[in-house]
């Protein structure tokens, strides 16, 4: 296990950014709209007009909701939570979402105007007062620009927490180059190997492409995850992969692939809360209308210590972990 002392000093990555360069790349990142290239999809629209398509978020990000979210992983959440912010709509339209009424039900109008960057700026200081050991930015693929515009503000205001990019993992290169620097932990979620899984359950046959050019680009930003003395993430990759009812070979693929390209120090969890959701029902995608089996879970466990990967999330509550508050 990787891990830092907790009274090294340490500083998130924006900090080493001047306010020059990070002026610079606020500034690149909102003309990039213009003709917007955020993510895989390259709509082309003119988003600084208010236009939109796959992501139907125009000049503004629409934020769902944000809290100290304490069912996030232990080295996320802590004692006092993670600070997650939720923003509407998505770039993927997977038929089995947990979050299908923010992602995808949600429609664009006047009461998704969007949040302005010193909204959104107020939002993570006030996490931080709450004390929240991170920003969790969640689906954020289709809002780059934005949430660079926003931590620019934030930073201003005073921002000291290490940043979280919580992620399908169908991100364009060129956004991640905006955020180097700027994230510290990035948690990208590797669904599906097969570009036919991916048509058919998420409507973008080429994820599995642009995943592994996005995780890829992730780990060479960032490296492996990093814990400090506390078991707190500082800095690094944490992969997870949802392992879905009937695919375990999926599960193989995109575990074997992580093991040879990104090593056996390579973070991931394996989460078991697959449950119909979304579109899914006996009419439609039946063969994914039901929970995932505890064998077809062990399974896929069995698979990861088979092919050497030593760090496997656990359930570890830390002894200082505080009751559930949900609030925002």
């Amino acid at each position: 296990m990787t891990f830092v002392s907790a009274s090294t000093g340490f500083r998130p990555a924006y900090h080493y950014v001047s306010r020059r360069q990070l002026a610079d790349r606020v500034e690149r990142a909102i003309a990039s709209l213009a003709e917007c290239r955020a993510c895989p999809r390259d709509c082309g629209v003119n988003r600084l007009e208010g236009k939109w398509a796959a992501c139907k978020t125009g000049r503004y990000a629409v934020v769902s909701s944000y809290f100290a979210h304490f069912g996030e992983e232990d080295c996320l959440r802590g004692w006092n939570g993670s600070g997650t912010i939720f923003f509407s709509h998505c770039n993927l339209r997977c038929v089995f979402c947990q979050n299908y009424d923010i992602s995808q039900a949600v429609r664009p109008g006047p009461a998704a105007r969007g949040s302005r960057p010193e909204e959104i700026a107020a939002m993570m200081l006030e996490l931080q007062r709450h004390g929240c050991h991170n920003i969790n930015f969640v689906t954020p693929e289709h809002v780059v620009p934005q949430v660079i515009e926003a931590v620019a503000v934030a930073i201003d205001g005073g921002l000291e927490l290490p940043i979280v990019y919580n992620t399908s993992a169908y991100d364009s290169l060129e956004s991640l180059a905006l955020m180097e620097g700027i994230v510290d932990i990035y948690m990208p979620d590797f669904k599906f190997w097969s570009p036919e899984c991916a048509r058919i359950y998420m409507k973008a046959e080429d994820y599995p492409q642009a995943a592994r050019a996005a995780i890829k680009e992730m780990n060479r930003q960032v490296g492996p995850l990093v814990l400090a003395a506390d078991g707190v993430a500082r800095r690094g990759l944490l992969i997870r992969h949802l392992v879905m009812p009937g695919m375990l070979e999926e599960t193989r693929r995109v575990l074997e692939w992580i093991a040879a390209e990104l090593g056996r120090d390579a973070y991931v969890n394996l989460m078991d809360q697959y449950y119909p959701a979304g579109k899914v029902s006996a009419q439609q995608y039946a063969e994914i209308n039901r929970h995932l089996a505890s064998a077809e879970f062990e399974e896929a466990r069995a698979i990861a210590r088979e092919l050497g990967l030593e760090r496997l999330d656990e359930r570890h509550p830390h002894p200082r972990l505080r009751s559930l508050s949900v609030w925002g």
